[in-house]
């Protein structure tokens, strides 16, 4: 994402930030102006019909309702349905934990123009995520709260929002690196996977690059938890979670196709990269229609953040190749987004 100024001083401020820590003004983000509003008084926002969402003061949501008065949520926290169970205090962290991981979703969905639903419980196509915590056992039986998509509702455990937990989870799987907003790129991807491919006619152009999506997908599932990824995904994977099923490739590929775009959007906010990123000042990242500027940009840019961590003792900060398959299916990613806001 790009770089933010207060409005009052001019200090450069955070995207989550409810104040200025120079000035003390209250900050409200406006999405319509991917800007912040500042007031020296905490209860005003902008106008009298934008309002700072009912989630302030609970979970630190900076995000102004804007144009609605008759709304409490801003945009991210309207499309969940249901929260933990604040009874249990570490349990309010883990909800604000999640909760600004998905603004910073949604901040990727709206530079996008991508469709966002309606949330609404009888709307089977409506964007919905459920925050969920385990339910208690039952005869002394455990069941466990999965992540994961189905018809438009995204269900996360909250206990993925403890470091201790995400990482063995991240070291029992095998996996370079797990995050919260990759967790909700990654679904959010089954989402519109849905919309802007079986919805919109791309099941064989779908097919031809990812696979066919009706093999069976739990038995699928089973076989890669049991034997692992083939032997040579490196060259035709992102991850090698994106070898069990096609439906995942796509998830996995469309996470890491919003990894790339904001991560390039930071670095041109910051001026550093490759020349193919200080070529293209004037325009956001999510504007480019150009595939290949992409890549040339994101390539170099990786190598030297991977040098960088590595100099600080850090591991990889993006242990990923991308080979001419890999770039394909992001391509193909791409090409969908960008007919989808045309």
């Amino acid at each position: 994402m790009r770089r933010y100024f207060c409005p009052h001083c001019a200090n450069e401020v955070y995207f989550d930030n409810t104040a200025c820590v120079k000035c003390k003004s209250t900050l409200g983000y406006l999405c319509s102006i991917d800007g912040f509003h500042a007031s020296t008084v905490p209860s005003q926002s902008n106008s009298s019909v934008d309002h700072y969402c009912a989630n302030r003061d609970l979970i630190g949501c900076n995000w102004i309702v804007e144009q609605d008065e008759s709304l409490q949520f801003c945009i991210s926290c309207r499309h969940t349905l249901v929260i933990p169970d604040l009874s249990a205090a570490p349990n309010v962290e883990r909800w604000a934990r999640l909760e600004r991981a998905k603004r910073l979703l949604f901040y990727g969905l709206q530079k996008f123009h991508l469709p966002l639903d309606p949330r609404d419980d009888k709307l089977s196509r409506g964007l919905r995520f459920e925050l969920k915590s385990d339910p208690l056992p039952v005869a002394g039986q455990e069941t466990k709260t999965l992540t994961g998509h189905k018809g438009g509702l995204i269900t996360i455990n909250i206990m993925e929002a403890d470091d201790d937990v995400r990482e063995r989870h991240r070291v029992a799987m095998g996996e370079p690196y797990r995050t919260l907003i990759g967790h909700f790129r990654h679904e959010v991807g089954h989402y519109y996977w849905d919309r802007l491919v079986a919805e919109a006619g791309q099941i064989d152009a779908f097919r031809a690059m990812f696979g066919d999506e009706r093999i069976a997908y739990t038995e699928a599932l089973q076989r890669h938890y049991q034997n692992g990824a083939p032997l040579g995904w490196e060259a035709l994977y992102v991850s090698s979670y994106a070898s069990s099923h096609p439906w995942e490739d796509f998830a996995e590929t469309w996470a890491h196709y919003f990894h790339i775009v904001d991560g390039l959007e930071t670095a041109q906010s910051y001026a550093i990269g490759s020349p193919a990123v200080n070529t293209q000042t004037k325009i956001s990242p999510y504007e480019w229609r150009d595939f290949d500027i992409l890549i040339k940009a994101w390539v170099p840019l990786t190598i030297m953040m991977n040098a960088m961590n590595r100099s600080i003792g850090n591991s990889d900060f993006y242990p990923f190749v991308l080979s001419d398959a890999i770039s394909a299916k992001l391509q193909f990613v791409h090409k969908l987004i960008h007919q989808t806001r045309s």
